[in-house]
């Protein structure tokens, strides 16, 4: 039984948009939440248009939320401004990123609210299961190539993403800690921004079962559109170990391991989902060696097609 005297659990769910239609579905999805108890929800939503071009659709869709709205027009084209002006906004005691091509389950926020609860930890994520359109490639629905889950070193999480997130506000980790306006563009900010709260003494834990689903839009059910992506993620990854005093040590590390995801994927010829993995797997190592020897990095945000750009409700 709960506790009428103690305070409610605030939770505010905090969305980044530019131009996406699947916006309305996204804010429709929370409607079906199993919300955790004694919580009290709030939305965010941050339009990262130069224009307000999202105010219409959110004013469209926000009586038929159960939750509080708040919309924020942050016109810069640049994702880590949207994300920090979520975190300006957010009063409540937890925080949920999710994206804004993406619809939640509805166990998600409880899922992520109680494995925070009962590990204490800073930082919680949850997987982002990919919805692969019927004419995506068969190697690549086989492979599962745009799935997201946790990374594990030593049993423990040492990055994140912010496609499905929970952050304890009140954590010294979290607290202050904003995503790096100088990769708003390139993407890579919210792996720098997890990396950064690990190595400060930040726990992140992993809720399987508080899953987010993403839908495969046909630019990106390709084998180029994976390739930016992983190499884009070795840059970061690279910038991030450039840091140390190590730089050309690591950086013939990963052009080895480059070399040898190559020669493997030449194993696996005769199997495309096997053999591709390989490959990208080996452009993420040189996009590392890039990072490492400070190679511009690749502009993800901003810049995508007019025929993603128009919202309709």
């Amino acid at each position: 039984m709960s506790n009428p005297s103690k305070s409610p659990t605030r939770i505010d769910i905090c969305i980044c948009t530019y131009r996406r239609p699947h916006l309305a579905q996204t804010l429709r999805s929370l409607c079906a939440l199993d919300l955790p108890d004694g919580s009290v929800v709030s939305v965010v939503v941050a339009d990262n248009d130069t224009q307000p071009s999202a105010r219409e659709l959110v004013g469209t869709v926000s009586p038929d939320l159960p939750f509080r709205l708040r919309y924020i027009h942050c016109p810069a084209s640049n994702i880590s401004l949207a994300r920090n002006a979520c975190l300006d906004a957010a009063e409540g005691d937890f925080l949920a990123f999710v994206d804004d091509d993406s619809t939640v389950s509805p166990q998600w926020l409880a899922g992520l609210v109680e494995t925070a609860r009962d590990t204490g930890a800073d930082a919680v994520l949850g997987p982002v299961r990919a919805i692969y359109p019927p004419s995506a490639p068969a190697w690549m629905r086989r492979g599962d190539f745009h799935s997201t889950e946790p990374v594990w070193v030593d049993g423990e999480i040492r990055t994140g993403y912010s496609g499905n997130v929970l952050l304890r506000r009140a954590s010294p980790h979290v607290e202050g800690r904003c995503f790096d306006p100088a990769l708003g563009r390139t993407g890579g900010e919210d792996t720098e921004y997890f990396s950064q709260l690990h190595r400060s003494g930040g726990r992140i834990a992993y809720a399987r079962d508080a899953v987010v689903d993403e839908p495969v839009i046909a630019g990106r059910a390709c084998f180029s559109w994976l390739a930016k992506r992983r190499f884009r993620s070795g840059q970061t990854h690279g910038r991030l170990l450039a840091q140390s005093h190590l730089r050309l040590t690591q950086a013939g590390l990963a052009a080895a391991k480059a070399a040898f995801s190559f020669c493997a994927a030449l194993v696996f010829v005769a199997i495309p989902d096997r053999r591709n993995r390989q490959v990208l797997r080996g452009v993420m190592h040189v996009g590392v060696v890039g990072g490492l020897l400070g190679l511009r990095e690749i502009r993800l945000y901003g810049d995508e097609p007019a025929r993603e750009q128009t919202h309709a409700a």
